[in-house]
């Protein structure tokens, strides 16, 4: 089973309060400066270890990070920009692992997606939905998994309404669509992700994740 759900992320712009802390009255500037400190931190630290580890060490530093992420998380509750992370992170050190012994990390990565939509679904453009739709198509299912078809669709569409210019949206829907067997309609969706704006600050992300497309489109263009 592969999970390579990594990379699933969006820009750190437009952080938004969450209900809960609107609730109770806005963070403090230096608060929500920490947050968005801390998020961006682990975004490359994330980065780094995805795009530029040797495979041999990712599982073994992922591990680590996915410690990180949950103290960050901790710290910060009502916040869902860390949740969201910290699903990222987790996601991607199940798809490291890999096999069954990934299942429980995919669950654990699900349930802190699902807990930052209940905050604030639209945050980091919408990266939960996204990250949360590629569990779906990933993940066994019943039996073994919650995978399902449908719901992955689903998700990976209300992302892309949300950052429908966006690298990662763009290139998982084309995934979605050659996973589900439906790779005539996955090269415009690959294109799109390769023609999509740079984000500042992720030009390790970006770079990695068009590499991704361009092989992926290249081997629909060699199998028809």
């Amino acid at each position: 089973m592969s999970l390579r759900t990594a990379s699933i992320s969006a820009p750190l712009r437009g952080l938004v309060l969450s209900v809960a802390a609107v609730a109770c009255g806005a963070l403090s500037l230096p608060a929500a400066a920490a947050v968005e400190d801390e998020v961006q931190q682990l975004q490359h630290d994330w980065e780094v270890i995805r795009y530029q580890s040797p495979p041999a060490e990712r599982e073994k530093r992922f591990a680590d990070l996915a410690g990180r992420a949950h103290q960050v998380s901790e710290a910060h509750p009502g916040r869902s920009e860390p949740l969201v992370w910290e699903g990222i992170i987790v996601s991607s050190l199940a798809g490291e692992k890999g096999g069954l012994g990934a299942l429980g990390l995919a669950k654990q990565a699900k349930a802190l997606y699902e807990s930052a939509i209940q905050i604030d679904g639209n945050v980091l453009d919408g990266s939960a939905y996204n990250s949360l739709g590629v569990l779906y198509y990933k993940v066994p299912g019943w039996p073994l998994g919650f995978g399902d078809k449908a719901k992955a669709q689903e998700l990976l569409q209300k992302a892309l309404r949300i950052n429908p210019d966006g690298i990662d949206p763009n290139y998982f829907y084309g995934e979605y669509l050659v996973e589900t067997r439906q790779p005539d309609k996955a090269p415009p969706y690959l294109d799109k992700a390769l023609k999509a704006p740079a984000r500042p600050g992720r030009q390790i992300a970006d770079a990695g994740r068009r590499e991704e497309a361009r092989q992926l489109l290249e081997k629909l263009q060699a199998g028809r």
